[in-house]
C-alpha cells in the first residue's frame, strides 16, 4: 500500500475492527509508542480523547485509528461471554473513516496497532469481521506497507445452505466498506477453485476500491478468467447482516 498525502479525518464512529482481551492493566501509551516504532518506524503520535485516559487517537503519518483500553464492562460483558475467553478486560481498535480506495491503508495501520497491543498485553486479539482469534504467536510479522489480502479475509464453504451446491463466501471485505462476495458451485467440484477465485476477486475489488454493480464484469489476469457479478442479496452467516455480491465465471 502507498502512503496517502492527505490524511483521513479521524473518527471514533467506525465499529471495532479488533477486540483485545487481556489481564491486569492496559499498556501505557508510551509503551505502545515504543513498541510500534520499534516494529514499524514512526513517529507514532497518541493523544487522549476528551480528557479520557482510556480513549486514544493514534496517528502515524496520514493514518489514524481509535483505541479504547479498556472498554467499560457495562458495555462488553455480553460480548466477552460470547467470545468465551478467560480475560478480565478487553479493549478495541477501530480505523478512522476513509474512502474505500484508501481503506486498505487504514486497515493495515489498525491491524499493526492491534498486533502491538496483543504482544504488549500477552493477550488475545479477535478479528470482529472474520471471527478469527489471534494470540501473540498467530500474528504475521509483516512490514507496515506489506498488504496481503489473506491477512484480512477468510473464505468459508457451506454445503448445507442449498441442495446439491456448496456456498463459498468471503468475510473481510466489509472492513473496507465493500460488500462481501460469494459463489455457488455444484457439490463435488474442488473448493480450492472457488477460494482462488474469491481471493483474486477480492484483490481486484480492493485494488480499485469500487463497488461493482450487478451485471458488470472484471478480469482476473492471474487466473485468466473474466468474472461477472450476477446477483446482490443480504445474509447473516456470521451473526450480523452483510451484503453479498454473487460471482460467476
Amino acid at each position: 500500500m502507498r502512503i496517502r498525502k492527505k490524511a483521513a479525518k479521524p473518527s471514533s464512529k467506525r465499529p471495532p475492527l479488533y477486540f483485545i482481551g487481556y489481564r491486569s492493566n492496559a499498556p501505557a501509551t508510551d509503551e505502545l509508542k515504543i513498541r510500534y516504532e520499534l516494529e514499524y518506524g514512526g513517529p507514532l503520535t497518541i493523544r487522549h480523547e476528551a480528557g479520557s485516559a482510556e480513549s486514544w487517537q493514534a496517528t502515524h503519518g496520514p493514518w489514524s485509528a481509535h483505541v479504547v483500553m479498556p472498554l467499560p464492562m457495562s458495555h462488553v460483558a455480553d460480548v466477552m461471554k460470547q467470545l468465551a475467553w478467560e480475560h478480565d478486560v478487553m479493549g478495541a481498535v477501530a480505523p478512522s473513516l476513509a474512502s474505500p480506495r484508501d481503506m486498505p491503508d487504514m486497515i493495515l495501520f489498525a491491524a499493526r496497532l492491534a498486533r502491538c497491543l496483543t504482544l504488549l498485553t500477552q493477550g488475545t486479539g479477535y478479528d470482529v469481521t472474520t471471527q478469527a482469534y489471534l494470540n501473540p504467536s498467530d500474528w504475521q510479522n509483516r512490514a507496515l506497507t506489506s498488504f496481503l489480502v489473506d491477512d484480512h479475509l477468510s473464505i468459508t464453504h457451506d454445503d448445507a445452505s442449498r441442495p446439491d451446491h456448496v456456498w463459498s463466501f468471503s468475510l473481510g471485505l466489509s472492513k473496507f466498506g465493500l460488500d462481501e462476495i460469494e459463489m455457488f458451485q455444484a457439490k463435488g467440484l474442488p473448493e480450492s477453485a472457488a477460494k482462488e477465485i474469491l481471493v483474486e476477486s477480492a484483490n481486484e475489488l480492493l485494488r480499485t476500491g469500487q463497488f461493482r454493480k450487478v451485471g458488470t464484469a472484471f478480469h482476473l489476469p492471474l487466473l485468466g478468467r473474466t468474472i461477472r457479478i450476477v446477483n446482490y442479496r443480504t445474509a447473516a452467516p456470521a451473526g450480523r447482516m452483510l451484503g453479498f455480491r454473487e460471482l460467476q465465471f
